[in-house]
């Protein structure tokens, strides 16, 4: 399939850029695959949308305020770095900006006279991707939440730092630091909806998986299946494999809130012929029509960018083993689009069954 079958019309006053008021007023359209129907609704009523026996599958990964603002001490030149994921011990890869004039061995400075933090350029690419070395011991993730900001997707757009972002931009069980973006499907729930769901027989376990900078980059290629995939990180604990091959041994659904969360359990499933063990590792793992699926039957996802590869991912559950459900989808966003819903991170949202 080409890239251009993914690309779809939208106004951008669609794309939001603030949360809702509340996360459970956050709009719902229902997509039914097996007749190709939908249902408008909202997320505070996605109790009566679900089967007592569901498994809910959510992404615990916490976002940290991975964006540093600081100086080159030597020429006093201001800098940006994005922290997007360790590579050893006191090491990072980073986005750095402005990164032409940046060489190996530069010495970078961050933080206050109180409480400083100062790093040297490893390597750099072409890109402004470099890997920056810390001394020693240095807990790069407790300095961030210190002095960083919240890297927004590049859509949202603020004058300056909102502090409401800081608990917007994060899901309310959000527990294992290490995303630079949002798992946003989960940023919906609240705890008082999760006890209902709890309450109407729908239970929940955690897996994690840590997003990074590259779930906003759509697919250049002309061909899907040329592209290459981003790495991330991610974990399934011996609880939540457990709680999962349970759900399935007794014909309950499996549905993933989130396409991390579906890319962590179908990595997973691809490696132990399609069972679900405890583990870690990076997945580069990139779902497309006309894929299969060995674990999730449902899902729970935001609306996403044209050419994505998560629109790509929604396309092939729609229609397992097929290309039709790029169809299905794509007319359910004009439903959307013509229905006024909001877009993207901050948006409204999905429920594939």
């Amino acid at each position: 399939m080409r890239a251009d079958d993914f690309d779809y019309p939208l106004p951008v006053e669609r794309i939001a850029q603030h949360p809702p008021p509340l996360r459970t007023h956050a709009r719902l359209l229902v997509v039914h695959r097996s007749t190709g129907t939908f249902d408008h609704s909202r997320i505070d009523r996605l109790p009566l949308h679900l089967q007592p026996g569901d498994l809910l599958v959510r992404n615990d990964s916490r976002v940290f305020p991975a964006r540093l603002r600081g100086h080159k001490p030597d020429t006093h030149g201001r800098i940006e770095i994005l922290l997007l994921e360790p590579v050893g011990p006191d090491a990072w890869r980073a986005l750095l900006r402005p990164g032409k004039r940046v060489r190996p061995g530069t010495p970078l400075a961050f933080g206050t006279d109180h409480d400083p933090l100062h790093a040297r350029v490893r390597e750099k690419d072409p890109e402004g991707v470099c890997v920056l070395e810390f001394p020693p011991g240095t807990d790069v993730i407790a300095f961030a939440e210190r002095h960083g900001e919240v890297p927004l997707p590049p859509y949202i757009h603020r004058d300056s730092p909102a502090p409401a972002d800081r608990d917007r931009y994060q899901t309310v069980y959000a527990r294992t630091p290490g995303s630079v973006a949002a798992p946003t499907a989960g940023l919906h729930f609240t705890p008082e909806l999760l006890a209902e769901l709890e309450t109407a027989g729908v239970t929940h376990c955690d897996v994690t998986l840590h997003v990074g900078a590259g779930t906003f980059a759509p697919v250049k290629t002309d061909r899907i299946e040329d592209h290459v995939m981003h790495a991330e990180r991610y974990r399934i604990g011996t609880e939540a494999a457990a709680a999962i091959e349970t759900a399935r041994r007794e014909g309950r659904r499996v549905i993933a809130v989130g396409t991390t969360s579906l890319r962590v359990l179908e990595t997973c499933a691809r490696q132990h012929g399609g069972s679900i063990h405890p583990g870690e590792g990076v997945t580069r793992l990139f779902v497309h029509p006309p894929a299969t699926f060995h674990v999730v039957e449902g899902l729970l996802t935001n609306f996403h960018l044209p050419r994505s590869t998560l629109l790509m991912l929604v396309a092939a559950l729609a229609a397992p083993g097929s290309t039709t459900g790029r169809d299905l989808i794509l007319r359910a966003y004009r439903e959307a689009v013509e229905h006024q819903y909001r877009f993207f991170s901050y948006g409204d949202a999905m429920l594939l069954l």
